[in-house]
Order: C-alpha cells, then structure tokens, then sequence
C-alpha cells in the first residue's frame, strides 16, 4: 500500500496502453515517465502482454509502478507478478483475483459501479477503486458515493477521460484518473504519446492549482 499511495500520489494518472506491442513499449514508457508519469498498465488483451509488462517492468521497475490490466483470473495475477508487474487492474470485482493479489502483496485496483461494490472491494484489500466506466458515472455519481464511503478511499474514474473533463470529477473527490485511448491508441507513435501525456500532466495540474 504505501508504495502505491507514494508513486500514484507523485502524479495520480495511469497510463493505459491497451494495443501496445512488446517492440514499442519501452520508448512509450519513456515518453510518459518523461511527462511525469509514474503507474502504468498494459491490458492483457494487448499484443503478449506478459512480454511488454516484462520489459517495462525491467527498465522503469524502480521508477514506476508497472501492472496488468483487465485481469480477470487468479491465474493471470499470478502471470504478472513472473513477469516482474506489481499492479493488478481489473474492469470487475472479483475473490479470488483479490486473495492473489493480496497474497502476492499486489497493489490491486478493481472496477466499481455501487457503492455496495465499492464497500466489498474496501473488504476484499483494494488500494484502490476504479470507476468503470465512467461514462455512466457522472461527477454527481461520485460525490454521492463519496458522501458515505471512508474519506481515505482512492477513487479513481476510468472511461472516456480527456483532459477537459478531469475537472468535475477533481472537484467532486476524484482521487487521479486512468486515462486511454486520449493518451494511448495503437500505432501512436512515442513523440504523440508523450504530447498527449504533457497534455494531462499540465491539465490536472492546472486543476490542482484552482482547487
């Protein structure tokens, strides 16, 4: 936990790079960490996903937390922990994905809809909770949820996120974001990947400084 809380507390965004291919991932994780980013997960329905975790989790393991995402079995927690990832994203939540990750001291980060969900995931070890889809949780959704769940929780909206509408979730408890397809989509070269991540670095701090 507390290195989570210290590398998504240093810029709360994460990169998702779903599509990413082993040969490209290494200069676009350059790109980020040069813009300031610090988390990044590779969706297992990405291109050998263990492969591109693997080589990321090589060169920026020190640097920044490297995980999977859509991980929807124990057994693929336990394929990203080989390959040297320590961060488990998931679009659902689910028991037995928790208990590995906890088992295997993973940061693990699961997507939420309720407030029921959000409470179980809290139970089950969460370090984090992912709105998801986003789309279908408004700003207003969020701070009605945050009204009764613990004040400490890590609420972080997934789905749709540019750097126009990281705002109303800001200014209504969003903890960070996790970006895709307006950060990352496949055939992005490095350079455009790292425009756009200066693009949000330079919108949430922005953000940060009206707050």
């Amino acid at each position: 936990m507390g290195a989570w809380l210290e590398t998504f507390g240093e810029m709360p965004l994460i990169a998702i790079l779903r599509g990413v291919t082993p040969d490209e991932v290494v200069a676009i994780g350059s790109a980020l960490y040069d813009a300031g980013f610090r988390v990044v997960e590779v969706p297992l329905n990405s291109p050998d996903p263990m492969t591109s975790i693997a080589r990321l989790s090589k060169q920026f393991g020190d640097s920044m937390m490297i995980g999977g995402g859509t991980i929807l079995t124990a057994e693929q927690v336990e394929s990203v922990r080989t390959a040297g990832g320590k961060l488990v994203v998931a679009p659902n939540l689910d028991e037995a994905v928790a208990a590995k990750a906890a088992a295997l001291e993973m940061t693990y980060c699961p997507g939420i809809m309720t407030p029921t969900e959000a409470f179980r995931a809290l139970d089950l070890g969460a370090a984090a909770i992912k709105l998801f889809p986003a789309e279908l949780i408004p700003p207003i959704g969020l701070k009605a949820m945050k009204a009764v769940l613990p004040k400490n929780v890590c609420s972080i909206p997934v789905g749709g996120i540019t750097p126009q509408t990281m705002e109303p979730y800001w200014n209504v408890g969003a903890s960070g974001f996790g970006l895709g397809s307006a950060l990352y989509k496949p055939g992005d070269t490095a350079d455009r990947v790292g425009e756009n991540a200066r693009a949000f670095v330079s919108g949430l701090r922005e953000i940060q400084g009206r707050a």
